[in-house]
């Protein structure tokens, strides 16, 4: 039960699976859904103030190295500047929506980045992006196993 947990909890720390991937994966090896639910969650945001805090410095030092990385970085940033325009309208609201939505392209991964290029101070990000997480959570989680699993 704790290996599974572990599984899970990391692959919601993988971006682009995150909890949306975890979530099915814990289900199908028999975790429980609220065990599923709650490591999901936690490997999910366990990356969020890193990439919050550090991801510029990084994207620096990356563009530095060559101009392979470079262009990657240029594109990633492109992207996220693509999804900022919700949180731009919306303020915190459209974070906790990039977030909450589980579709390809959104996400915690992407909302921290979204945050840290908007220089939306942490004590106000992390939140958003932890609220937007949980309801995620709990679509896939229903979309998973209908509503049974909620009750």
């Amino acid at each position: 039960m704790t290996q599974i947990f572990l599984h899970t909890l990391l692959m919601a720390m993988v971006p682009v699976v995150e909890l949306r991937g975890a979530i099915p994966l814990g289900l199908a090896q028999g975790l429980s859904p609220w065990l599923t639910y709650l490591a999901a969650v936690i490997g999910n945001m366990i990356p969020v103030p890193f990439i919050m805090v550090f991801i510029r410095r990084v994207f620096n030092w990356l563009r530095e190295k060559s101009p392979w990385l470079r262009d990657r970085v240029d594109w990633l940033i492109r992207r996220a500047e693509k999804k900022s325009r919700l949180v731009r309208q919306y303020a915190l609201v459209g974070l906790v929506i990039l977030v909450a939505v589980p579709l390809p392209g959104t996400g915690a991964w992407t909302g921290s980045l979204v945050a840290a290029l908007l220089d939306i101070r942490l004590r106000h990000s992390f939140p958003a992006v932890l609220l937007g997480v949980l309801i995620a959570g709990v679509v896939v989680l229903g979309i998973c196993g209908g509503l049974s699993i909620l009750l």
